[in-house]
């Protein structure tokens, strides 16, 4: 068997369905009522992953070694890694609307990997001395799957952002006074509780979520104020979210939270493989190389955000724009430093 060419077909045949697949999610967002498309969808990113899991699969065999040696084949681990959260997001929400923002990102991964790359960065070399080791397998495949989790992570808090249009708001679940009333059109109230008489328009209370009845609970509901009241808010002139677009964003402000979660044990993992690795490689546990010093930025906006959310009980918006901000640092610490910067972990395309 023609393992290069296998290859070279399964990197073809893994953009063809990603991009099938982002359409397939596009048309389900724009037209909910089609049936089918939902299950098409996440039959399209199965489909995908295994396809990229062949393609490892052909490239270890051929090379000998994990395929993690070269930015083609850590593109493609990326993308099948992509995807493989993106099946556990989509499981955990049950919203097929996850798909709407992954797909799109693993395909471009896919295709840039596949089409834009020189023919030279995608061929097997023979490993240099210092990547024989076990640790190659146990530091950059920890690294690629933490850049996985937090990518998509960060991409449904971008979602927020998109369905909230940026309105400060309290989320269901917020403990009372942990972040006070950023949006004078939402209001937290104890399950039971009454909300005091605001300056408001004729018709200005519209419950969102019933209470559990046991008094503790704190719930949302949407208060449609005056403009000339609304001084606490950011965007005074926006308008109330609906029920069904605050019960999404609730989705996604949650499974945000808990992919990250998920990411960040394996970067602080990845991290530290590394380090035990550089010291045997070369005799140093850190020596501030671009890679190492943009890795540590990436696990420290990360950590502000587990901080934020844990002991400080941010929901919606302040953690979503940091999380915002973690998914250029990911991209930067993962492909800019590795093709403009200097250092061991360089690729040196453009220098």
């Amino acid at each position: 068997m023609d393992l290069v060419a296998l290859q070279n077909g399964l990197d073809n045949i893994s953009f063809a369905v990603l991009f099938a697949t982002m359409l397939i999610y596009w048309g389900g967002a724009a037209f909910p009522g089609i049936p089918y498309l939902p299950a098409l969808g996440t039959a399209g990113m199965a489909s995908a992953n295994l396809c990229i899991a062949a393609l490892l699969g052909a490239r270890w065999i051929e090379a000998g070694y994990f395929p993690l040696s070269n930015l083609y084949e850590s593109l493609f681990f990326l993308a099948w890694g992509m995807t493989t959260i993106h099946l556990i997001a989509e499981n955990m929400s049950r919203s097929r609307l996850v798909g709407v923002v992954t797909a799109p990102v693993a395909m471009a991964i896919t295709a840039f990997a596949a089409i834009t790359l020189p023919s030279g960065m995608q061929s097997a070399e023979p490993l240099v001395p210092a990547l024989k080791s076990n640790w190659l397998m146990m530091h950059v495949s920890v690294m690629m799957l933490s850049y996985s989790a937090l990518m998509v992570g960060s991409l449904l808090a971008i979602s927020f952002l998109v369905v909230t249009g940026g309105q400060n708001i309290e989320l269901r679940g917020s403990s009372v006074g942990t972040g006070g009333f950023r949006n004078n059109q939402y209001r937290l109230r104890k399950a039971g509780e009454e909300i005091a008489p605001q300056p408001v328009e004729p018709m200005s209370v519209a419950g969102f979520a019933d209470s559990n009845g046991n008094g503790k609970t704190a719930v949302l509901e949407m208060v449609q104020t005056l403009p000339v009241q609304n001084s606490t808010s950011n965007l005074p002139n926006s308008e109330p979210l609906s029920p069904q677009r605050l019960s999404l964003a609730e989705i996604l402000d949650n499974i945000s939270y808990r992919i990250i979660g998920l990411g960040f044990p394996l970067l602080t993992i990845g991290i530290i493989a590394g380090a035990v690795w550089a010291n045997e490689a070369w005799g140093s546990y850190w020596s501030w190389d671009p890679k190492e010093t943009w890795a540590l930025i990436t696990w420290l906006v990360f950590a502000a955000y587990l901080h934020a959310r844990i002991t400080k009980g941010w929901q919606g918006r302040k953690p979503a724009l940091l999380a915002a901000t973690g998914f250029v640092v990911v991209w930067v610490c993962y492909l800019g430093v590795n093709l403009l910067g200097k250092g061991l972990h360089s690729y040196g395309w453009f220098f």
